[in-house]
C-alpha cells in the first residue's frame, strides 16, 4: 500500500530525496508531498534524518521514518505504530518487517527471525535477557518521541549505519522504554549476494567499533549471531534444501566481513571502501576521524 492510501490526509510527509534515479522524487511530488533533494555525496544515515527532524518537525510531538523501499501493508499501520506512544515512557517504537512477496529463502528468514509476531517493550533491563537484541531498532519503519529523541542529543552524524540502534541504545540507558509493535506491518526485505552480505557486515563491525559502548553495555553479538544461523539452517532445510550448503557460505562471509569492520581503523581507506556497501561514506570520511562520542 502507498503511503498516500495509508495517510490520505497526514498532517506532513517530507521525502528527502538523496539524488533517486528511480522516479520516486516525481512519485512524492505527484503525490503532493513536500520534497527536499540532497546531494547523495552529503548523504548520512544519522545526520540527514537529524538535519530533516530539525527542519521540519523540531516541535512536533512526533516522527514516523519509512524509508522508500518499505511498503505499508496496511491503513492501520501508522496508526497502530503511534499507539505505542500511549505509554509515555516509551521514547521509540518500530513495527514489523515482513518479506516482499516472492522473497527467496535467506531474504525472508531475516525478516521473519528479526521480527517476530508478538510486540514487546523493552527496556535496560531486558539486557541481561536479551544482550544486544535489546538495542535493535530499524529506521526502515520506526517513530519517535520526538523529546526522547532530543533528549538523546539527536541521531548521530558520525556512524557508517546503525543510527537507529544507537539512538535505541542511549535511550535505553536514559530510562526511556522502546517498544516493538507487531501489528504495525510493512513489506521490507533484501536478496543480497553473498558479497553483498559480506559488505553489509563489514559495515555493522564498523559501527560496533564506532560505538563501543553498545557491546560494553549490552554484549557481543555472537551470541545471537549462532541463534540466527541454526535458525536459518532450519528454515532453509525445510524452504529450500538445495540452497542448504550456502548456509555455511554466507554466514562464513557475513562473520569475516564483520570482523574485518571491527578493524577498519588498521586498514587503507581505500580497501575499506571496497569491502563497504556504505561507498559514500569513505568519501565524506574525514582521515583522522575516529570513534566520536554521541552528543
Amino acid at each position: 500500500m502507498c503511503l498516500r492510501r495509508a495517510v490520505p490526509d497526514p498532517r506532513r510527509v517530507v521525502v528527502v530525496d538523496s539524488s533517486s534515479t528511480d522516479g520516486s522524487d516525481a512519485v512524492a511530488s505527484a503525490e503532493g508531498f513536500e520534497l527536499h533533494r540532497i546531494d547523495v555525496r552529503t548523504f548520512n544515515h544519522g545526520k540527514t534524518r537529524d538535519a530533516a527532524v530539525r527542519a521540519f518537525c523540531a516541535n512536533d510531538p512526533y516522527v514516523i521514518f519509512a524509508t522508500q523501499d518499505a511498503v505499508i501493508e496496511s491503513s492501520e499501520s501508522l496508526v497502530k505504530l503511534l499507539a505505542a506512544f500511549a505509554d509515555p515512557a516509551v521514547g521509540a517504537a518500530y513495527g514489523r518487517q515482513l518479506p516482499h512477496t516472492g522473497a527467496q529463502a535467506f531474504e525472508s528468514h531475516a525478516a521473519l527471525f528479526n521480527y517476530p509476531p508478538r510486540s514487546e517493550t523493552r527496556t535496560l533491563a531486558d539486557a541481561a535477557r536479551l544482550g544486544i537484541k535489546a538495542a535493535f531498532f530499524s529506521n526502515s519503519f520506526a517513530a519517535y518521541r520526538v523529546a526522547a529523541l532530543q533528549h538523546c542529543g539527536g541521531f548521530p552524524g558520525h556512524l557508517i549505519l546503525g543510527e537507529d540502534a544507537c539512538v535505541a541504545m542511549r535511550m535505553l540507558m536514559l530510562g526511556w522504554s522502546v517498544r516493538y509493535v507487531a501489528e504495525a506491518r510493512v513489506r521490507h526485505s533484501h536478496a543480497y549476494t553473498v558479497w553483498q552480505e559480506s559488505q553489509r557486515y563489514f559495515d555493522f563491525g564498523v559501527m560496533h567499533a564506532q560505538i563501543p559502548e553498545l557491546l560494553q553495555t549490552f554484549g557481543a553479538p555472537e551470541g545471537e549471531g549462532a541463534r540466527f544461523v541454526m535458525s536459518e539452517m532450519q528454515y532453509v532445510a525445510k524452504h529450500s534444501p538445495l540452497r542448504l550448503p550456502e548456509v555455511l557460505v554466507r554466514n562464513a562471509a557475513k562473520y569475516a566481513g564483520y570482523r574485518l569492520g571491527r578493524g577498519f581503523r588498521h586498514l587503507p581507506r581505500s580497501l575499506c571502501r571496497s569491502l563497504s556497501m556504505t561507498k559514500y561514506y569513505w568519501q565524506n570520511r574525514r582521515p583522522d576521524e575516529g570513534c566520536a562520542a554521541l552528543r
